[in-house]
């Protein structure tokens, strides 16, 4: 038998828990460009409202989430933003 993973504490708390996760996520079919965009806008509006969007986005990080809209990033920027924490650390370093 699986032992469930622990759930963040702040997923409770966050402002996507209250609506249909759609937003967040590609869906299954082909998606245009401008419905991306969309799609992703409305994930984003959600995440400024919320309280744990840090919280949510570091997580996305440490996990290395693949998919989706995290901390009001998606996959994409998540992946710049951690080539550019390690850059940094690189140079405090050297």
């Amino acid at each position: 038998m699986l032992t469930p993973v622990p759930q963040p504490t702040w997923r409770g708390r966050a402002e996507c828990q209250r609506t249909n996760a759609v937003h967040f996520f590609a869906p299954a079919h082909f998606e245009r460009k401008d419905e991306k965009d969309l799609r992703e806008g409305q994930a984003r509006a959600l995440c400024r409202a919320c309280p744990v969007q840090k919280a949510c986005l570091e997580y996305s990080l440490t996990v290395q989430e693949p998919h989706g809209i995290w901390g009001g990033l998606n996959e994409l920027e998540r992946r710049r933003l951690l080539r550019k924490r390690a850059a940094e650390a690189q140079q405090r370093t050297a």
